[in-house]
């Protein structure tokens, strides 16, 4: 892939993202998030990319994958409201067949059409399967990485907004009550990621974020979590109780151990 290519597909991108434009302010707002979301993991994907020091096609490729990860998202908040793909459908799978219906990617190697495809396809699930190629591998995890990594600045932000300024859909709806799930917490124990089945209230959700960062594969992910201070900021908006401040120190722990590992 080359820069040509690649401003080609953002091109494509942003004239299917105005397709979905709305005079109905929420649903517009839920459509804004995502674009301004794709943006922010194309520039985490090619920070990965850098730090893993690929070549510049590579570095390019990565960066269309972080651009259509979630374009399966679009079509999904028009007609279902919302951003919940257990009450609506799988985004990822969603996303490849818009690139395959609207033949985005024409003009590319087939081999990178269907690594895209395939990288698209796979960036939501709980984990990757064993028997993936090498070069898919890396790819679905870089764009795993880059998508947490923007997610937990999502989730951050919105609840620094003011309830009337959220977008709405970036909560799945979940209760804004003091209670939290035995069983997420108990993930974060054991190092473990938790499953969106699990959740049952808000704090739920960004105890989900912090579980995440147990999947992050590469040290410049990592670095960035720290930079940015998510694991601080996560802390913050969630209850000040015992067993939540053992388990965000679990999660420091976890994340500066890797990085001194690299």
């Amino acid at each position: 892939m080359n820069q040509e290519e690649l401003t080609s597909l953002k091109n494509w991108f942003a004239g299917y993202c105005a397709s979905f434009s709305t005079p109905v302010r929420e649903d517009q707002r839920n459509i804004d998030i995502k674009q301004d979301h794709t943006r922010e993991v194309c520039l985490n994907s090619a920070r990965i990319a850098r730090g893993l020091r690929m070549s510049g096609e590579g570095s390019l490729l990565a960066e269309a994958i972080g651009l259509f990860h979630d374009v399966g998202r679009f079509p999904q908040y028009q007609r279902y409201k919302t951003f919940d793909d257990g009450i609506s459908v799988n985004h990822a799978t969603l996303g490849a067949k818009v690139l395959l219906e609207q033949s985005a990617l024409q003009g590319l190697p087939k081999q990178e059409q269907d690594l895209i495809v395939r990288c698209v396809t796979l960036h939501n699930v709980f984990s990757l399967p064993e028997e993936l190629d090498a070069e898919t591998l890396l790819f679905a995890k870089l764009v795993r990485d880059a998508d947490k990594l923007d997610i937990l600045r999502v989730v951050i932000e919105y609840f620094g907004q003011d309830a009337g300024e959220r977008a709405e859909a970036v909560a799945l709806g979940l209760p804004d009550s003091p209670e939290y799930s035995t069983e997420v917490l108990a993930c974060l124990a054991r190092g473990e990621m938790a499953r969106k089945s699990d959740l049952t209230t808000l704090n739920d959700f960004k105890l989900l974020q912090l579980a995440w960062l147990y999947d992050l594969n590469f040290a410049s992910s990592l670095r960035m979590v720290l930079e940015r201070r998510y694991i601080d900021k996560l802390e913050g908006l969630l209850p000040g109780t015992d067993e939540i401040k053992k388990a965000v120190e679990l999660v420091r722990a976890h994340v500066d151990g890797k990085l001194r590992e690299n």
